[in-house]
């Protein structure tokens, strides 16, 4: 595979679970979703991609969620607590979204570097052509 479909194939993988890091952290104080019950925080999960003509980069598999409980806090008063007076809590750590977010970030940087300098060893190559 082409060393720019790499870094792009990581640019794109990186930049959706971002946005996946950002939901995240949007919905930790989310107690009643759509299904019902609190959020559950999504993981990305990454795959090799394969392509028809050749092999290499990388993909977003899949998309899941963290079926591990989350807090439960005692607020009687709370439109979403239980007969006990209990409210489930996503089960979403902010600090751990933050640490995950510093990876992505970092990965999607030297997915530019990679292809920063793929793009000048390509012009250099040319530039030796000329002489």
């Amino acid at each position: 595979m082409d060393p720019i479909d790499v870094s792009a194939s990581g640019l794109a993988a990186q930049r959706r679970r971002l946005e996946v890091i950002a939901e995240n952290l949007a919905n930790a104080e989310t107690t009643r979703t759509a299904e019902g019950g609190p959020y559950r925080r999504k993981q990305i999960i990454f795959s090799e991609a394969l392509d028809a003509a050749a092999e290499g980069g990388v993909e977003v598999e899949e998309i899941s969620e963290d079926l591990s409980p989350g807090k439960r806090v005692y607020q009687p008063g709370h439109p979403n607590a239980n007969d006990e007076g209990y409210v489930e809590l996503p089960n979403v750590s902010v600090m751990q979204e933050m640490v995950d977010m510093i990876g992505a970030t970092r990965a999607y940087e030297a997915n530019v570097t990679a292809l920063n300098a793929t793009k000048s060893m390509i012009r250099r190559a040319l530039d030796i052509g000329r002489d």
